[in-house]
């Protein structure tokens, strides 16, 4: 089902940002992973969101303006992290190393936390934002991405919103784009080619992160809602969605994750750190392993966690 809308009034009403018309929608799966599941009908109302996730030009303006410093350029404070060795506790994010060869599923074979990765030097090490000024920041933690939308005056997206707008009119479509992957053969979105994680079929320098608007938009005129980067939202991490409701006066309207403590991850209970949910996939989702460069696709990441395949971008809502 196409969902239908007239943006003609409120096209242009934000700079950089499209109106997603409000309407009901089927949110989440029952075809895949079973946190997306069940899927259920939802009510969103209209907001703008950002044609793109948020660019290293842009977070360099924010930077220059408000002299923030990301939670990856800090040194973790030891009393949050009980347990954890003394030689771990200094600045840096968790950053993709392709490797060789690997054995088993264990992804310490491939994620790195890399003293002295961040935003701005996003290897480690002497890298920098040389010849990537238009893509995707990364190595962003959640409240690095929500002080920049404070500063902007915008929000970041609840997790309904962001999926509704990924679907870009497409209702119940495996994909923003459809039914199909790769439609005719043709890349839709910056996801991994080859098999991950030891094999990328991309030519050398153009296998992380590409520049935004470097693969179609969607219906809605969106760049990058599937793949590149992973994208915060506000709603806290569930394990699954709820029931959907046995009436259509019932159905939920404009819903929004907020158990914190159902938030926490059980596999590490002495980590009080909430996790919120992700959309979108990455450039390191692939058939093999990950298949998560579908709308209703999500996925469990701590506040405090920033990586080299996550970034988010903004929303405004009508002032009531």
């Amino acid at each position: 089902m196409t969902l239908a809308f007239d943006i003609s009034r409120e096209k242009h009403a934000v700079d950089g940002m499209v109106f997603i018309p409000g309407g009901t929608f089927t949110m989440g799966s029952d075809s895949h992973y079973p946190e997306e599941a069940p899927a259920h009908p939802v009510t969103v109302d209209g907001f703008w969101m950002a044609q793109t996730p948020v660019t290293n030009r842009q977070f360099i303006e924010f930077v220059k303006a408000t002299g923030h410093v990301t939670i990856a350029e800090k040194t973790p404070d030891a009393k949050d992290y009980p347990g954890a060795l003394p030689e771990m506790l200094r600045a840096g994010s968790l950053l993709f190393e392709q490797p060789k060869s690997v054995s088993g599923p264990n992804v310490s074979q491939w994620w790195k936390f890399k003293f002295g990765a961040n935003w701005k030097r996003p290897l480690g090490g002497i890298s920098d934002l040389r010849g990537k000024l238009d893509h995707p920041v990364v190595h962003v933690a959640y409240a690095d991405a929500a002080a920049y939308a404070d500063w902007a005056s915008l929000d970041l997206p609840t997790e309904a919103e962001w999926e509704l707008a990924a679907r870009g009119c497409l209702d119940n479509s495996e994909y923003a784009w459809g039914d199909e992957f790769m439609p005719d053969g043709v890349a839709m979105a910056n996801t991994w080619q080859g098999v991950f994680p030891t094999t990328s079929l991309k030519p050398k320098g153009q296998e992380r992160t590409t520049p935004v608007r470097s693969f179609p938009a969607n219906g809605y005129g969106l760049y990058d809602m599937i793949g590149n980067v992973w994208e915060w939202t506000q709603d806290y991490w569930s394990t699954h969605h709820p029931a959907p409701a046995r009436h259509a006066c019932c159905i939920p309207s404009n819903p929004r994750g907020s158990d914190v403590e159902a938030s926490y991850d059980p596999m590490q209970p002495q980590i009080r750190i909430a996790r919120r949910v992700l959309k979108g996939g990455s450039h390191l989702c692939a058939p093999n392993y990950c298949r998560r460069y579908r709308p209703a696709a999500r996925h469990a990441e701590p506040e405090d966690t920033s990586t080299s395949h996550v970034g988010f971008r903004c929303v405004k809502r009508p002032t009531p």
